[in-house]
């Protein structure tokens, strides 16, 4: 008998694993939905909080609804002791992402209804992951400055609690919009690389902490989550904004792939960065010299890099391309760029899960063997 190959489509790309209807991506069109609406309309009239509700639960909340989830939120908070202890011990010598993965797996022992695979149960659980994975990386960032850990204040929203946390001090009302708007643009993306993933554990019936868990140690990767902070940096290097068009020619020149640009299913302007770029035309007058500066040579890069390689290769600015200027501007250090977009992102990871669990079979895709069979084994003292 032949053995046939298969055709294989490297990174899944193209291929179909599941139905949703959570999000809905227009890679053509350049459109973004959740659950039906459209990502300038949530971006433009909703929060974090009611976007979450939203991709959880399926529906736009009322105001009772979306007071006691918020209520949900706030209970959750706080950090305990141990978890504190694992971070401080963490600083300084890991990752932030691992020190996120570590401490919201930790976490899970703090859950009564870790084990309870009811959806009633991971819904309340999502909840608390969404306010664990928030304290988390703002009390990192907070260690990593030498700082004490903060308290909660239940008085402030979800953005508005984080930086308080972050920086113990109430944030100002366009610093806490800004992560707002930041966050609620990174709440849900589809089957996305860290979502595949965290539907993978979830699919073996593991725990939703196990899922998310999972979620979190993909989106580490710098073809991931890490593209914001390697944007940033191009900018840095970059330095001045008369040197934008020297630099991104000589990158070209030298088959240097320059981050922030191009998308697995964006074949268009992302439509996440269309709302960035609003907000960095506002910055572009009223931001630090840094943030002016910055964005400066971020908009010639775009321009430049649009007429060279968008219109003729369909590369565009990504969601990543704009978010470090609006980070600065918050005053977010580059190491808790990808922890911030995994705050942002676990509402929708715990609703693909719980959407899949609905109709859940175990992820076990195949594998073409390409190597040797048959082989004679050989003995210790004859190799």
């Amino acid at each position: 008998m032949v053995d046939v190959k298969p055709v294989i489509t490297k990174g899944l790309e193209g291929i179909y694993v599941s139905e949703s209807a959570i999000c809905k991506v227009d890679g053509t069109a350049g459109k973004l939905y959740y659950r039906g609406y459209s990502i300038e309309e949530i971006a433009e009239h909703s929060s974090f909080e009611e976007a979450a509700y939203l991709v959880l639960y399926g529906k736009l909340p009322t105001a009772s609804e979306l007071s006691a989830f918020d209520a949900a939120l706030k209970e959750s908070r706080a950090l305990p002791k141990y978890v504190i202890g694992i971070i401080k011990g963490m600083v300084g010598k890991a990752d932030t992402m691992d020190i996120l993965r570590t401490a919201l797996s930790a976490m899970s022992a703090e859950d009564k209804e870790v084990e309870d695979m009811s959806e009633a149960a991971n819904l309340r659980k999502s909840a608390r992951i969404i306010s664990a994975i928030a304290s988390i990386v703002a009390t990192t960032g907070r260690l990593m400055e030498g700082k004490r850990y903060v308290k909660p204040n239940a008085k402030l929203s979800h953005a508005e609690n984080l930086l308080y946390m972050l920086k113990g001090k109430k944030p100002r009302s366009d610093e806490a919009r800004l992560l707002d708007v930041m966050m609620v643009l990174h709440v849900e993306h589809s089957t996305n690389a860290s979502t595949f993933s965290t539907m993978v554990a979830g699919s073996t019936l593991s725990d939703i902490y196990s899922a998310v868990t999972a979620g979190i140690s993909t989106l580490k990767g710098p073809l991931h989550g890490g593209a914001d902070r390697a944007s940033l940096r191009m900018m840095y290097s970059i330095g001045s904004p008369d040197n934008t068009e020297n630099y991104i020619n000589s990158a070209l020149e030298g088959k240097q792939k320059i981050m922030g640009f191009g998308h697995r299913v964006y074949k268009t302007y992302d439509p996440r960065a269309k709302v960035m770029h609003k907000y960095l035309e506002q910055l572009s007058a009223t931001g630090t010299e840094e943030v002016k500066n910055l964005i400066s040579i971020a908009f010639r890069a775009e321009n430049m890099m649009i007429e060279k390689l968008g219109k003729t290769r369909g590369i565009w600015p990504n969601v990543d391309f704009f978010s470090g200027p609006i980070y600065v501007q918050i005053g977010i250090p580059i190491d808790l760029f990808t922890p911030i977009f995994a705050a942002s992102r676990a509402p929708g990871w715990c609703a693909h899960m719980i959407e899949y669990w609905r109709d859940n079979r175990l992820m076990r895709p195949l594998e073409y063997y390409n190597g040797d069979i048959d082989k004679e084994y050989v003995p210790m003292d004859a190799r």
